[in-house]
């Protein structure tokens, strides 16, 4: 899984915070309050969006209705995984990146850890 372009983050972000199935007419016009966008462009990136299996579509009348395939959380532990799996010392890595939260992310990465082991 690679790194979403500035429109698919968008299109993303837009059906995370929704959490609901939403048509292109929809998002087109959620997104269109911030910036100009066409119909068609917000229709390609949806058919791109699921051809790359990250949301799924089911017809409702005429119309595709999107829902996203993965959580936000799981889609960014996903990419994390990726970079991670690109160094040849993953537990170098993780110190380094460990090494650069904050105290209220260390307690979350804490909390999250007891919770798995539990």
């Amino acid at each position: 899984m690679r790194q979403l372009g500035q429109l698919e983050a968008a299109v993303m972000q837009t059906l995370w915070d929704w959490d609901r199935p939403a048509s292109v007419r929809e998002v087109v016009e959620h997104l269109q309050s911030t910036r100009d966008i066409a119909y068609t462009t917000v229709m390609t990136v949806l058919d791109n969006l699921h051809g790359k299996d990250l949301v799924r579509r089911h017809k409702e009348g005429r119309a595709y209705l999107y829902t996203a395939t993965l959580s936000r959380e799981a889609h960014t532990a996903s990419l994390l995984g990726q970079v991670l799996s690109t160094s040849t010392n993953r537990g170098g890595a993780l110190l380094h990146f460990v090494g650069q939260l904050s105290d209220e992310e260390l307690a979350q990465v804490r909390a999250a850890l007891a919770a798995l082991e539990d």
